[in-house]
């Protein structure tokens, strides 16, 4: 029970890292909204394909939801994450604001 409790609560921390409701998230990675709820609480075990779901949706390793490891987990891969869950209209501010920190920072 304290590793599901341990994985729900990374999950948790993925979730609200992305400032992602419960039913957001479930629907961007194919579950149901109370299973999500059930693996955050650790009540339920996380199953392969839910697994290969969060990877693939999130950018963190399967080694990062099961053991907490994530030697590659670094500011540019939260940052890909984070804008990868904006609205298409948002990226080309997010273009413009990355472009003009970088000719302000030469």
């Amino acid at each position: 029970m304290k590793n599901s409790l341990e994985v729900g609560n990374r999950i948790r921390n993925v979730r609200e890292e992305l400032r992602m409701s419960r039913n957001v998230f479930s629907e961007k990675i194919n579950i149901s909204e109370s299973y999500l709820a059930q693996l955050e609480l650790g009540n339920k075990s996380l199953g392969m394909n839910t697994l290969i779901s969060l990877c693939e949706y999130t950018g963190y390793s399967a080694d990062y939801f099961l053991f907490g490891n994530d030697i590659n987990d670094n500011l540019c891969k939260k940052i890909i994450r984070m804008v990868s869950i904006l609205p298409e209209d948002s990226l080309d501010l997010v273009y413009e604001i990355i472009r003009s920190i970088k000719s302000h920072s030469k």
